[in-house]
């Protein structure tokens, strides 16, 4: 069966998160994921946790790829690296702006080896503008954003980062539409481009229309929703239209509030959403999690628990909808590691899952298949440090 990204191959310098998240989002959509590691193996591979000595944080983000070890300072692992451009469709990197380019693999470098290659970067702070140079992971992103404020100062608390890291995960999102993008223009125009993104740049898409709101009528949007203790836990419920909210006061049986056009209404000031979410606090603190859910969900209003990680393991919606599967931790260990799953559901195109490479897993494979290598050349190779 065809899959979407069938005979298109990546060739991926990514490392740690938003970049190799982009890789797995292309390999999932059936492009061929090669990962250009140092030989022994990229960083990541040394981080725990681990799971029989394979780290959970590397298997994450590069299962189902393809691993070659290259040493990029020798000439021939260079020349190799050329040989790999002119038959790759795009190249995925998330170094620091200007790395590739030190490394004889910038966009100008690369397109003249393949004139119809994709190059996609995902940087901290993108390739122009006054923060270029800067390093930055996630919590510089969430607090340059403006997110860390919105999350604690806006409910006079110090910022407070999210404990996900939802901007390293919104960076790969876009990194991998733009590839789609590109492939797509590639194969209407014939042309390859440079497509990048930073994290600075998606953490922004994420407050967009507080950002609007600030600098069209001054003011911030307040928060609509925060989680709400019940008897025995936490749960929120987000009502997002007027209608919506009439259902609520008069689940609460507060039928006063339901035909009070004041509160019955979508928009209200900061002050009157605080007086809502007392008004909310004061009812389910006398309900259990349990009760607000069929509450909520008789009334037709959105609601849902506020789950611990430990909940979430043992939630079936997970399980059922293979958001997370357990694969094969390396040849020959029978231990399962359990790794992102099935993120994007298509109903032509099934989904497959695999485990992470070992260090330079693929390198007869791509070196010898794809290349055309001898034995004694990739043996010479890996004698000299090379692969």
């Amino acid at each position: 069966m065809t899959v979407c990204l069938e005979g298109i191959r990546v060739l991926e310098f990514a490392r740690y998160q938003a970049g190799p998240r982009c890789g797995l989002l292309l390999r999932d959509l059936g492009a061929e994921v090669i990962k250009i590691e140092s030989v022994g193996g990229e960083d990541l591979r040394t981080r725990g946790p681990f799971v029989e000595g394979i780290s959970i944080g590397f298997a994450m983000y590069n299962r189902g790829k393809k691993s070659i070890t290259l040493n990029t300072r020798d000439e021939r692992a260079k020349d190799i690296l050329r040989q790999l451009v002119k038959r790759s469709d795009l190249v995925l990197e998330n170094f620091r702006p200007g790395v590739m380019d030190k490394m004889g693999f910038g966009y100008e470098d690369l397109r003249k080896i393949n004139p119809g290659i994709i190059m996609v970067s995902a940087s901290g702070f993108g390739q122009y503008g006054p923060y270029r140079d800067r390093p930055a992971f996630d919590p510089v992103g969430q607090a340059m954003s403006g997110i860390a404020h919105l999350t604690g100062g806006d409910v006079g608390m110090d910022p407070i980062l999210t404990a996900a890291p939802i901007v390293d995960r919104s960076t790969a999102l876009h990194a991998c539409i733009g590839a789609l993008g590109a492939l797509y223009h590639r194969k209407v125009t014939g042309e390859g481009q440079w497509v990048e993104t930073s994290l600075l740049d998606s953490a922004l898409t994420l407050v967009d229309v507080e950002i609007c709101d600030c600098y069209n009528s001054g003011q911030v949007s307040g928060r609509t929703a925060t989680t709400i203790a019940c008897k025995d836990g936490s749960v929120v419920i987000s009502p997002s239209r007027a209608h919506q909210w009439v259902k609520v006061y008069q689940a609460m049986g507060r039928d006063d509030l339901a035909n009070n056009p004041s509160f019955a209404t979508r928009s209200v000031s900061k002050e009157q959403v605080k007086v809502r979410q007392q008004l909310l606090r004061d009812w389910t603190k006398t309900q259990t999690v349990a009760d607000v859910l069929k509450i909520m969900e008789d009334a037709d209003v959105p609601c849902g628990p506020a789950y611990s990680i430990e909940q979430v393991v043992k939630d079936k919606h997970l399980w059922e909808r293979k958001m997370m599967v357990p694969v094969e931790a390396a040849p020959g260990i029978k231990k399962k590691m359990l790794v992102p799953g099935e993120t994007i559901k298509m109903s032509k195109v099934p989904w497959k899952e695999g485990r992470a490479p070992t260090p330079g897993e693929h390198n007869e494979e791509i070196l010898g298949g794809l290349l055309g290598m001898s034995a004694d050349e990739l043996a010479k190779l890996k004698q000299d440090g090379v692969i």
